[in-house]
């Protein structure tokens, strides 16, 4: 319980220091690793999901950045960033 608690706490000490860009795509790549893995019960659908999610942690984080810019999903899927209506 106790090397948890540490862990935890040098994960989040870790985090505070990066830009909110680095903090989405670390929050990202970590739920999609987490869910991928427990949707497919594997090392590679655990992988996929860390990429999916990182990607998408830095799309968010990186919008937080530019302040007056949102993300936005067009009707393909595709993630693009433009001022916010």
């Amino acid at each position: 319980m106790m090397r948890t608690i540490l862990l935890v706490s040098a994960v989040v000490g870790a985090l505070a220091s990066c830009t909110a860009t680095e903090q989405g795509t670390a929050i990202g790549a970590g739920t999609g690793a987490v869910i991928g893995g427990a949707v497919t019960h594997s090392v590679g659908g655990a992988a996929v999901g860390a990429v999916a999610g990182g990607v998408a942690g830095a799309l968010i984080g990186q919008s937080t950045e530019r302040r007056g810019y949102c993300v936005y999903r067009d009707r393909y899927g595709q993630t693009y960033e433009a001022r916010c209506r």
